[in-house]
């Protein structure tokens, strides 16, 4: 593993609400853009990856609050589903799922033109950008 980072998986869900009938899952609305950063922090920086606190912040509101320890799978088992029928090359990149309560969908908030989005996850950084 070479390391970690912050990942934020941007979704158009006013796309993604005329394609799909659930509301989640693969469609347009969500192929089209992937925040990393704000570092690469290698395991032996991170410690313990299952026991980071994150946050997820709309202009300095606190929208969500979770824990890596909260993760559904282990970073161990993601790598090795993935690499049974998938070859996992250098600069790969695998994401690990939104935090609980992490979706606006989940919280029924909306982003808006100009707000701005900050993923935190401890000993990694605050990853920032703005909604255009």
């Amino acid at each position: 593993m070479g390391g970690f980072t912050v990942m934020n998986d941007f979704s158009a869900r006013d796309i993604q609400r005329k394609e799909m009938r659930v509301r989640l899952g693969p469609a347009k609305g969500k192929d089209w853009c992937t925040g990393l950063g704000p570092y690469l922090v290698t395991p032996d920086e991170i410690g313990d990856p299952y026991n980071l606190e994150m946050t997820a912040r709309i202009n300095g509101q606190e929208w969500s609050r979770g824990n890596s320890s909260a993760l559904f799978w282990k970073f161990e088992q993601m790598i090795e589903f993935i690499s049974k029928d998938d070859a996992v090359l250098p600069g790969d990149v695998i994401g690990s799922g939104t935090v609980g309560t992490g979706c606006g969908l989940e919280l029924d908030r909306w982003l808006l033109r100009g707000d701005v989005m900050e993923l935190e996850i401890e000993k990694i950084g605050v990853l920032r950008n703005r909604v255009v």
